[in-house]
């Protein structure tokens, strides 16, 4: 494949991913798409070494495992661009985030003393979603006092303005039909499983409303087709 086929690729179309399961100590997935800019020679070296598709495809159905006809899990694979930690830049307030990861962990510290605004900022310049969960759980202690109560109600909000602004996600959450949605994060039980897959799942269900809402948008009008009755 040539550079010029590369950067034709439409983001969220090819991914190269680092998978928690295959590297714990990252933490997190990291996702790239092959024409994001400054992504190309990581692209190109990847395409060079690629193994063949039938490779390709065993070690997704690997992953996963926990799908079933009834059930979505989008912690990485397939439909990792329903995780936060997913490369889908992000306009917030008017300002640009690379993750809803990152505009997430910035709503922790906004409108505080100068001290929080300070955090914030780290937080909007941090280079990863990862390092912008790591500043914010180093000062836990500085996160707006009303956060556990509003916390849920900006996270909805969030996932509403990430599919608002990628086609790729919204026909990807579409894509999902009417199964249940899982963040299978075995560390986290309140937007996700947990480690005993018995956690709330709080990220899964908000994208549940979010489809929801999407997919009432695209009804057509009672009435629009037909006369009075």
């Amino acid at each position: 494949m040539t550079d010029e086929q590369i950067l034709k690729l439409n983001a969220g179309e090819v991914f190269f991913s680092e998978s928690p399961s295959r590297f714990p100590e990252a933490g997190h997935g990291t996702q790239y798409h092959a024409g994001a800019p400054g992504v190309l020679g990581f692209a190109r070296a990847v395409l060079a070494l690629a193994q063949p598709a039938p490779v390709q495809k065993e070690a997704a159905s690997e992953c996963h495992g926990l799908d079933t006809p009834e059930r979505v899990c989008f912690y990485e694979q397939d439909f990792y661009v329903l995780s936060n930690f997913s490369s889908f830049a992000l306009e917030w307030r008017n300002l640009r985030f690379d993750t809803s990861e990152a505009a997430y962990h910035y709503e922790k510290f906004i409108g505080g003393a100068a001290c929080c605004d300070a955090i914030a900022q780290r937080i909007l310049m941090a280079p990863s979603a990862h390092e912008a969960f790591k500043i914010a759980e180093a000062n836990k202690e500085h996160r707006r006092p009303d956060w556990d109560d509003v916390k849920v109600g900006i996270m909805r909000d969030i996932l509403r303005a990430k599919a608002a602004q990628h086609e790729y996600v919204r026909r990807k959450l579409l894509d999902t039909g009417d199964r249940e949605l899982v963040e299978n994060s075995w560390r986290d039980d309140f937007w996700g499983w947990g480690p005993n897959r018995d956690g709330r799942n709080m990220l899964g269900r908000l994208w549940i409303e979010v489809r929801t809402e999407l997919r009432a948008a695209l009804q057509p009008t009672q009435g629009a087709t037909g006369g009075a009755s």
